[in-house]
């Protein structure tokens, strides 16, 4: 008798065994600790969110979430180590909308921004502010675009590198104005920030976080967010719409992405337990205070969301010949 046959009914009972084990895991997920990369040093809005998150995800789902960051490379590293984890729902990153620019100007990427990846949750969004030096003379977004229209180039503005969504959004506010500004990109929004308060620079577009006690103390002027209406987390600065801009909106966003594979069961418990988490009174005042608002997504409108941003700022990189360094 040939052994063809046993062979063939070992390698069944293996192929058997094999999805038997692997949809008792998915069941019984999760079992073991979840690690949540970041790919930014402590103490950065994607970090705190992270760890936020984190802690309520042990009381959702009852196993400890530890945080691990990963600052290279602008979150470059994070995402790798992402890319090349287990499918199985036990490492995930959080990350922002830097994700998105980055790969919208990066050509060495060791992963596709798409394909790579498993959206899981968006976690919030958050509007930018566009702000300038008290020495200037604009008290308006109108103002500035006036003299930066009657002015070509002179009007420059800071960010935190190039392919940031600082520059992004700054180049945005350009192409939608029909103005041309200069850029000044610096290492890191700290030194950019500190070179707008002694008047170095004009403007920067930013995030909430990084600029709202400076504006809120009046050691620089916010000329608007960059949502089209006014957002509640600033609710006294004009939207882009009553400058006449809607087109230069831009919301900043986090959320937390699993590597591509990952079981839909996980994926969609992962969903659910977030979007329970961040929708709760206690979580939408915590992510207020820092410059944002929840933002519950399924797993399919988070993906549509990247797929859509990522085309996007691709468009506005070509327009405004935005290159990687």
């Amino acid at each position: 008798m040939s052994a063809l046959p046993k062979f063939v009914r070992a390698m069944s009972a293996l192929v058997f065994t094999t999805a038997m084990a692997q949809a008792t895991a998915q069941t019984d997920f999760p079992n073991k600790p979840i690690t949540l990369l970041v790919g930014s040093a402590p103490g950065g809005s994607n970090d705190v969110f992270a760890r936020v998150i984190g802690k309520q995800l042990q009381d959702v789902l009852g196993v400890s979430v530890v945080v691990e960051n990963k600052p290279a490379a602008g979150g470059i590293l994070a995402n790798v180590l992402l890319a090349k984890a287990p499918a199985d729902g036990y490492t995930l990153v959080v990350l922002s909308s830097t994700f998105t620019t980055g790969a919208a100007v990066r050509k060495n990427l060791q992963y596709d921004a798409i394909k790579s990846f498993t959206p899981i949750a968006m976690l919030a969004k958050g509007p930018m502010l566009i702000t300038v030096g008290n020495n200037t003379p604009y008290k308006t977004l109108e103002d500035l675009v006036k003299f930066a229209k009657a002015n070509p180039g002179k009007l420059n503005y800071g960010t935190s590198g190039v392919g940031s969504i600082n520059q992004f959004a700054s180049e945005l506010l350009s192409e939608a104005a029909g103005i041309k500004m200069t850029h000044v990109p610096y290492k890191g929004m700290g030194p950019a920030v500190t070179d707008l308060l002694s008047g170095h620079i004009d403007m920067i577009i930013a995030s909430a976080p990084s600029l709202l006690s400076q504006v809120k103390s009046e050691k620089i002027r916010a000329l608007g967010v960059t949502t089209v209406e006014r957002s509640e987390v600033a609710p006294d600065i004009s939207g882009l719409k009553e400058a006449g801009l809607p087109k230069a909106a831009v919301d900043l966003w986090w959320g937390v992405l699993a590597p591509a594979g990952t079981p839909k069961p996980v994926v969609d418990k992962l969903n659910k337990s977030i979007n329970q988490i961040i929708t709760s009174d206690a979580m939408k005042s915590f992510f207020v205070k820092e410059g944002a608002t929840p933002f519950a997504m399924s797993p399919e409108a988070f993906a549509s969301h990247l797929a859509t941003e990522l085309e996007r700022w691709k468009v506005i990189a070509q327009n405004a010949n935005i290159q990687a360094e």
